[in-house]
């Protein structure tokens, strides 16, 4: 069994008509009979533009969106299956990184807190255990490549790219076996965003972590990603390795979104 694998999974949204006194209900079919197989240490790049349902998709593996039918198996585990309470708690075992790190940082807790905070999740005893819980903080700093000199700061005294290294370490800090990846590097600069990504390798390497990483970008998710899925229409139109996705695209949409790609020419 691999470590995750979704089946036939669906999260729709009931919309009403637009007339006053309608009563018809329309249907949003944000992900729509998604299966897919992730083995445990490996990435998949979930690619697709905006709309097409990806981020929808994350949230329902995250189990922050009800699936209206469908399962997440996740280790063995039916994600699907479990109650609220019981949801909160296995969640320590996934957690996702944002877009935007300024906006999913709290501009009011320092480095230290916010790393703090997410290690006592995981380790609720440490808030008796200040100097464990210091070297904690520490280590998780210098796992992402920063001085852990500057835990006493807060997010605004970094740059963007430092801000996302905050993010990626917050994520890591409850320990968790499965990495969601929503866009993180789409709102850096060029030049950072190489950094970012060999950090993701380097972290799913070191720690033998599983990730999904999502981006509208071919090109960056071909750099990261062992196996790529592209979804539109909250399908999954292509879905294979990533080196036979990129010269041997099988739908129509796959070869369109290549084609977007700079001096990129796929194979016939």
């Amino acid at each position: 069994m691999a470590f995750l694998e979704l089946h036939d999974l669906k999260t729709h949204f009931p919309v009403r008509g637009s007339g006053l006194f309608s009563s018809t209900t329309d249907v949003i079919k944000a992900v729509d009979g998604v299966t897919l197989k992730i083995e445990k240490g490996s990435i998949l790049g979930l690619v697709g533009e905006s709309g097409c349902g990806k981020s929808t998709l994350s949230r329902t593996v995250m189990q922050l969106q009800p699936a209206t039918s469908g399962t997440v198996i996740l280790d063995g585990e039916n994600l699907t299956d479990l109650q609220r309470h019981e949801v909160r708690t296995r969640r320590l075992d996934f957690q996702m990184i944002f877009q935007d790190p300024y906006a999913s940082l709290n501009p009011r807790m320092t480095v230290y807190s916010t790393l703090a905070e997410a290690i006592f999740q995981r380790h609720p005893n440490l808030k008796k255990d200040r100097p464990t819980l210091t070297q904690k903080v520490s280590e998780l700093m210098a796992t992402v490549g920063l001085d852990s000199r500057y835990m006493r700061k807060y997010p605004h005294e970094f740059s963007g790219g430092q801000r996302q290294r905050i993010a990626i370490a917050r994520a890591l800090a409850p320990e968790p076996k499965l990495i969601i990846a929503d866009e993180p590097v789409s709102a850096l600069d060029v030049s950072i965003q190489s950094q970012i990504l060999n950090l993701l390798l380097d972290l799913r390497n070191d720690l033998g972590l599983t990730m999904i990483f999502i981006s509208h970008d071919l090109s960056v998710v071909r750099y990261i990603a062992d196996d790529i899925a592209v979804m539109y229409g909250g399908k999954i139109v292509e879905y294979g390795n990533g080196e036979e996705v990129f010269h041997n695209p099988k739908d129509e949409y796959t070869k369109r979104l290549l084609s977007a790609i700079p001096h990129f020419k796929a194979t016939a």
